[in-house]
């Protein structure tokens, strides 16, 4: 991708826009997450309930920090690499939106080690949601053209680029039980 796009892309989610980007095993779809607007318009799309809550992605733990009342200790095991990318499940803050947590008392952040995705973070100096790209209950799309199939113009951009080589979503994992949900 050019400057030029990562800019684009950075007007887009500020503006309350979507977007569809390369993860490091799927597409993902994004917005700012503190754009109800922008949030219920991706579950809309998706088919998918706002009290699921959604996954946000980081490119640094300063990006957290407003979403999580998790210690800065705690927030470092997030930066640990695993052989999977892995999502942590972290005590909400109390500015964490309810359309990003769901019904839910914590919220699920990867710090993303994708470039892609990890440059989108960086240029929009914020969290993003990612929620994988795909009707809910059908399976993750891998590449842009298959992205443009199903979801058109109702995505403000799509970003081309491979995904990872990872096969399948990130782990869930409960950072306090370190237990494995997904």
């Amino acid at each position: 991708m050019t400057p030029w796009q990562f800019r684009k892309a950075e007007k887009i989610i500020h503006n309350g826009g979507i977007i569809a980007y390369p993860t490091e095993a799927v597409f993902g779809l994004g917005c700012d997450p503190l754009n109800f607007n922008a949030v219920e318009k991706i579950c809309s799309l998706k088919n998918r309930q706002l009290s699921q809550g959604l996954i946000l992605i980081v490119s640094s733990l300063d990006q957290a920090k407003p979403y999580t009342s998790a210690t800065k200790t705690q927030l470092k095991k997030i930066l640990s690499k695993t052989k999977r990318p892995t999502t942590w499940l972290l005590p909400a803050s109390q500015e964490c939106p309810l359309w990003i947590r769901g019904k839910h008392n914590s919220v699920a952040i990867r710090h993303i080690h994708h470039p892609i995705a990890k440059r989108l973070c960086q240029q929009s100096g914020s969290a993003l949601v990612s929620t994988s790209a795909n009707l809910s209950g059908r399976p993750s799309l891998k590449k842009a053209r298959e992205v443009q199939r199903v979801f058109g113009s109702a995505i403000d951009m799509i970003i081309y680029g491979n995904t990872g080589k990872q096969l399948f979503t990130s782990e869930i994992r409960d950072l306090a039980s370190g237990r494995k949900l997904r």
